[in-house]
This record gives structure tokens, sequence and C-alpha cells, in this order.
């Protein structure tokens, strides 16, 4: 059974940091593009950020300097590291698996940046 597991979310003031976790089973980890995506109320599901097998990466423009993405293979684990948040980051932020056709989402962790 594939599961994908969010941590680390919570509430923090403007500027602060929080460390997001993403804990898979199930799945072979190492060869998976790594997806961290978040939805703020009334808006559309956004990708925020990427990691392929390789280690490249990606990011939304809106993050980009802030925002770093990465992977652990060894504990089957990505991470999201996020500094100098901002209000507009609140959100619900979702974790994916990608592979080819198959994607596999966690639950979700809230964030929420506020003073």
């Amino acid at each position: 059974q594939v599961q994908l597991v969010e941590s680390g979310g919570g509430l923090v003031q403007p500027g602060g940091s929080l460390r997001l976790s993403c804990a898979t089973s199930g799945i072979s980890f190492s060869i998976y593009v790594m997806e961290w995506y978040r939805q703020a109320p009334g808006k559309q599901r956004e990708l925020v950020a990427a990691i392929t097998r390789g280690g490249s990466t990606n990011y939304v423009d809106s993050v980009k300097g802030r925002f770093t993405i990465s992977r652990d293979n060894a504990k089957n684990t990505a991470y999201l590291q996020m500094n100098s948040l901002k209000p507009e980051d609140t959100a619900v932020y979702y974790c994916k698996a990608k592979l080819g056709g198959s994607d596999y989402w966690g639950q979700g962790t809230q964030v929420t940046v506020s003073s």
C-alpha cells in the first residue's frame, strides 16, 4: 500500500521558517519525481517545487530564493525548507510522487503565516 505522509506544518510569523517532510512507503522512492503543491482557500492548487530523481529542482517564481526542495533516498523522504515566509504562503501543502502515469498524493499539511 502506497502512503505519503506530510508533516511539519503549523503557525509561523512572517519572516519565519518551517521545514515540511513527506515520508513515503510502498513505492521505489528513488525513481520518482517528488513535487510539493499548495492550495490556498478559494484558489487552485499550484505546483510550488519539484525535484527529479537526479536531484534537479524547479520552483514557482513566487518562492524562488526562499524555498528549497530536497530528498533523502535512504529515508524515502522529501523535504521542503521554507524561509522568509509571507502571509501569502498560507495554504495546505501537499506532496506528490510522480512516475509516468502513476501519481500518489499525501493528505496535506496546513501552513499558516500570520502575526
